[in-house]
């Protein structure tokens, strides 16, 4: 009888689990890596599930930590699950049960601004990894307040402290499924992508993947006092003092509503600089709200980037750094280009450094202004402050960047998320074709994928590391991937002018 007819178990550390067969492949969804965070663990430090008896089912998705259908906050397909037990992995292996593969291992971060997203979108499935060979794991996180929020009490990134425990599930189990604990590659796009970001400045995280993919990942900027103010603002919309126990006495659904109804402007400081510049826009109401949650650098459960990269100097983990070339470039009202110039001057920005960003926006036409200072702001100048820190440490050749650039037929852009079913080649999955159109090249696809197995399958990347080209980046667009070794030439210019660091 051909194994396959029979459904695939796996011994964790906690008990058996049974998924299914998908063809070459087996799927294991829902799987418990910390306990429900409910009752007393609600607010608390990630805490080991209780070990269960006979098989547990694992062919369905587990309870997700996003609640709500929030409405489009990504492209994505991002679907919502209800329960209790929400800190739960999705596990493919093409070797389940197979302690002898010891094959390489992807983790995936979901993305969705720290306040939504969920590991079980069609667009994770590891299908195409199994293919070749790589185990694919899929994690939630606590988001929002629940997840970030400072409360007294109660430890500070809990939504980082969550995914610092799946990364220890792991290191304890993936070897059942056919993983090699020694061979993790972390990876994530958008709040994914600032996650990864976020682990590499974990102590806590150290030694528990080997590689790492950020994928329009976002510096985390929010400190003690700026998470404190946001929590306070919380409260007194609550009605609560802020402590552990009065946050505890809300209902879940309570808590969301005023994390909600929370306007964030009015409470996050102004930064100076091209920051500046952007949060002016912030605050006219366009393109996207600043994030009031996510990693809180605290210096001792998380550091700065800058901190962490140069405690890890040459020796640090091999990366790939991403951005897509018009992230929030979406239509909407901007203003003038000259009136854009008084806007950054006002910001602190001398003339001259102004000139090349205004010259590059100005290309690409006036409805699309402002998303464009928002991608250039939020995304493709912090990842060359990214390779900046990394190439100070002597880390630049073990630093590969990517500039995504293929424009979709159906908004004329390259828009965040659109690299995704690329990167995971999955071009028939739920909701590509809205984003992406009937046609979307399976040669790049295959090439893209083909780029992140490098990193994943061999640490390394076939084309130049930053050491040899700051600026330079595997260029997707088309049908090819080409290398140009001046493709974040302006970003590069940007981030090492000292007036417009934030």
């Amino acid at each position: 009888m051909d194994e396959r007819e029979t459904p695939p178990v796996v011994l964790t550390p906690y008990g058996a689990v049974q998924g299914e067969w998908r063809g070459a492949s087996a799927a294991f969804r829902g799987i418990p890596f910390a306990a429900a965070p409910v009752g007393d663990l609600r607010y608390a430090a990630p805490a080991a599930p209780a070990p269960w008896d006979g098989v547990r089912d694992a062919t369905a998705p587990g309870p997700t930590p996003q609640r709500r259908p929030f409405g489009p906050v990504t492209t994505i397909p991002e679907p919502s699950f209800p329960g209790d037990s929400t800190l739960n992995v999705n596990v493919f292996t093409p070797a389940p049960g197979d302690d002898a593969a010891q094959l390489p291992v992807l983790v995936w971060i979901h993305g969705g601004g720290f306040f939504a997203g969920s590991p079980s979108s069609p667009w994770y499935d590891g299908r195409a990894f199994n293919r070749d060979g790589v185990v694919t794991v899929s994690i939630s996180y606590r988001l929002g307040f629940d997840g970030f929020g400072f409360i007294d009490g109660a430890p500070l990134n809990r939504g980082m402290l969550d995914m610092v425990a799946a990364l220890e599930w792991v290191r304890d189990s993936i070897g059942a499924f056919g993983g090699d604990p020694d061979r993790v590659t972390i990876a994530g796009q958008s709040a994914g992508g600032g996650a990864v970001l976020a682990l590499l400045s974990m102590p806590s995280a150290a030694g528990l993947f080997h590689g790492a993919i950020s994928a329009a990942g976002a510096l985390s900027s929010i400190d003690v006092p700026t998470a404190r103010r946001v929590s306070e603002a919380m409260a007194r919309a609550a009605g609560v003092d802020g402590s552990l126990e009065s946050w505890r006495s809300l209902s879940e659904d309570a808590v969301l509503d005023v994390q909600l109804a929370l306007d964030v402007r009015s409470v996050l400081p102004t930064p100076s600089g091209l920051d500046g510049a952007v949060q002016a826009i912030f605050k006219e109401g366009q393109a996207v709200m600043p994030l009031a949650f996510g990693p809180i650098i605290d210096g001792s459960t998380l550091l700065s980037f800058a901190d962490a990269v140069a405690a890890a100097g040459p020796d640090g983990v091999p990366a790939i750094l991403s951005t897509n070339a018009h992230e929030f470039t979406f239509p909407s009202e901007g203003p003038p280009v000259g009136a854009l110039e008084e806007a950054f001057v006002a910001a602190g920005l001398a003339t001259e450094d102004a000139a090349p960003l205004l010259r590059e926006i100005s290309l690409i036409g006036q409805e699309a202004i402002n998303g464009q200072l928002v991608t250039e702001g939020l995304f493709r100048v912090p990842l060359a402050r990214q390779v900046a820190a990394r190439t100070a440490a002597g880390a630049g050749g073990r630093t590969w960047l990517i500039d995504f650039r293929d424009r979709s037929p159906v908004t004329g852009f390259a828009n965040h998320c659109h690299e995704l079913p690329y990167a995971w080649d999955l071009l028939d999955a739920d909701g590509v074709t809205q984003v992406l159109g009937d046609r979307p090249s399976a040669e790049l696809a295959r090439g893209l994928h083909a780029a992140w197995l490098g990193l994943i399958v061999e640490g390394r990347c076939a084309w130049a590391p930053v050491a040899d080209a700051p600026a330079g980046a595997l260029v997707a667009n088309g049908d090819e991937l080409r290398y140009a070794p001046d493709s974040y030439a302006f970003e590069t210019a940007v981030a090492h002018a000292g007036r417009l660091e934030p």
